[in-house]
């Protein structure tokens, strides 16, 4: 991006990845900046990779631009092209006037593919935009909002990771929900503030039964389970499930780290901070590695049985409240 605003382009860019965020971000950004408003009708193509064929690509980037210093062609959904020997041969020699944008969603192209060997090759730039790990979601989220001038606390920023996900687009869309939603002079998002613009609880979260469950508050636990049992419309008791077992697969990694303090847990499980250390730190206060182990086996039988394997018609309350049973005692 810092070399888009300083008009430093390259002649191919190739976007891929599970994380559609970036790929969006960054082809957007060359379709919005590059040509002015007015150069835009003649010299900005914008094609579906299932609705072109390679060669219809190349002779588009081997157009000259129009009144224009150069031209910009955008290929969205390029996962779906297919014979792509031609590409191979234009990207080693691409015209310097045509800006040519691949966006490759849903996966990256394979490297070991002709493909990709040319781009390798060539003047083009590749980018890869991997999912976010979910340890690293209260820190983007931290940082999203810092943008907008505004700071959160470290509890309201989980509890807003744990309820929407590392689904990107989604996740910045609640969040410019929420700078919107701020009253005039309130720059501050709090677990208030989480509960009323994204209408997650600030008392019945996954923040709140992670917490419930590190220090063995059995009442907490149920009680958060129960709520959503109850309140199937507040979210799905099953989406627990995967942050629960995250919890403890990296809590089974902690009992192998050379330091077992919170900098050294921290710098182990590549964590931004030593904030989100403390939790695991408390963890193996609490739990053996034994024990551990044995609840992440818990966790994934409890996983299968809530996709119906060995499970006829066990409800999911009941069988979320036999996993805390099992982890809790």
């Amino acid at each position: 991006m810092r070399a888009l605003q300083a008009r430093d382009y390259a002649p191919v860019y190739y976007l891929m990845g599970e994380e559609a965020y970036y790929i969006d971000r960054i082809s957007d950004y060359i379709a919005e900046n590059v040509l002015k408003e007015e150069e835009r009708d003649f010299n900005q193509t914008v094609v579906y990779g299932s609705d072109v064929t390679p060669l219809q690509i190349v002779e588009m980037a081997k157009r000259y631009p129009m009144m224009a210093e150069r031209q910009v062609v955008i290929v969205k959904e390029a996962q779906n092209l297919r014979n792509t020997e031609i590409l191979e041969k234009y990207v080693m020699k691409p015209v310097p006037t045509t800006i040519l944008v691949f966006c490759h969603k849903n996966g990256s192209l394979d490297m070991r593919k002709k493909l990709a060997t040319s781009l390798l090759k060539s003047p083009a730039v590749i980018f890869e935009s991997k999912k976010m790990r979910e340890y690293d979601l209260p820190n983007f989220i931290e940082n999203y909002l810092r943008k907008s001038d505004v700071t959160i606390d470290a509890k309201s920023a989980q509890i807003i990771a744990d309820s929407i996900g590392a689904d990107l687009s989604r996740l910045t869309s609640e969040l410019d929900k929420v700078v919107l939603g701020l009253s005039e002079g309130e720059r501050r998002v709090t677990p208030d503030v989480v509960e009323r613009q994204i209408g997650v609880s600030k008392d019945f979260n996954a923040f709140e039964l992670r917490s419930a469950i590190i220090n063995k508050d059995v009442f907490k636990a149920n009680q958060i389970v129960n709520y959503f049992d109850k309140n199937p419309k507040a979210g799905s008791i099953y989406r627990f499930v995967p942050i629960i077992f995250s919890y403890f697969s990296n809590l089974m990694l902690c009992y192998y780290a050379p330091r077992k303090d919170e900098s050294g847990i921290a710098q182990f499980l590549g964590l931004k901070s030593s904030w989100g250390a403390k939790d695991y730190v408390a963890g193996m206060r609490k739990y053996s590695g034994v024990k551990t182990m044995q609840i992440i086996e818990k966790i994934r039988e409890t996983d299968a049985k809530s996709k119906g394997l060995d499970n006829p018609n066990t409800p999911g309350g009941e069988l979320m409240r036999e996993l805390l049973f099992f982890i809790l005692h």
